[in-house]
């Protein structure tokens, strides 16, 4: 059985509000002497604007850089809008509307084109390379001064010895290994009459030559 998909509510809401927007600014724009295209392109602009500053504004806060200007675009946007919204529910006659309507309506494309440039030049500045790089490149150590004082050598009692490092242990190895190595060094002390030395060893064995070093060590 196919699975019926699920419609989200609230893209519905935002689908059904944005129609009726849109309807209301053609209206508005269509009454002040903008027909054609011209009515039809207006709630575009207005709505690409008001989209436009909150993405703006959100990227700008993000960034932690102020977004004063994107937030003043993003309230002419949405007064556009509103105004529009409001101005069609009866409080306005569409077939004579006031001169400053007409005014406002005209002049919105210069206002939306401003608006638009300026946000999209509103970006964080980048950071360059050679900033990144002298960022990164560590400060200068301090000089090295070489004190040639000689060293005060006490007048009269011995004067103490450093004690030698010790040799290191041997490295671990497989008992099972250092048996069967041994077993061969008595063999070979038995033939020749003198014990084996590493090379014989790591070629009768077939080890590398630092393993064969380090279970000589545990043959001495």
């Amino acid at each position: 059985m196919a699975r019926i998909p699920r419609v989200d509510p609230i893209l519905i809401q935002a689908v059904i509000a944005g129609s009726l927007s849109f309807a209301h600014l053609h209206d508005i724009a269509d009454a002040a002497g903008q027909t054609g295209w011209k009515a039809w392109a207006y709630p575009i602009s207005v709505d690409l604007l008001l989209v436009a500053a909150w993405h703006r504004m959100r990227a700008l806060r993000a960034a932690g850089h102020p977004a004063r200007a994107a937030w003043t675009w993003f309230v002419i946007a949405l007064a556009a809008s509103l105004g529009a919204n409001v101005a069609t529910a009866g409080l306005l006659d569409m077939h004579h509307v006031p001169a400053v309507l007409r005014v406002l309506v005209a002049g919105w494309p210069a206002l939306a084109f401003f608006g638009g440039s300026l946000l999209a030049h509103s970006l964080p500045a980048p950071v360059s390379v050679n900033d990144a790089t002298a960022s990164d490149t560590p400060a200068d150590p301090d000089p090295i001064t070489l004190d040639r004082t000689p060293a005060m050598v006490p007048a009269s009692g011995p004067v103490p010895v450093p004690e030698l490092p010790s040799a290191p242990a041997p490295a671990p190895v497989p008992a099972a290994l250092v048996a069967h190595a041994r077993k061969i060094a008595d063999a070979y002390h038995a033939q020749t009459g003198r014990p084996i030395d590493t090379a014989t060893l790591r070629t009768r064995l077939g080890v590398p030559p630092a393993l064969a070093d380090a279970i000589a060590a545990h043959l001495t």
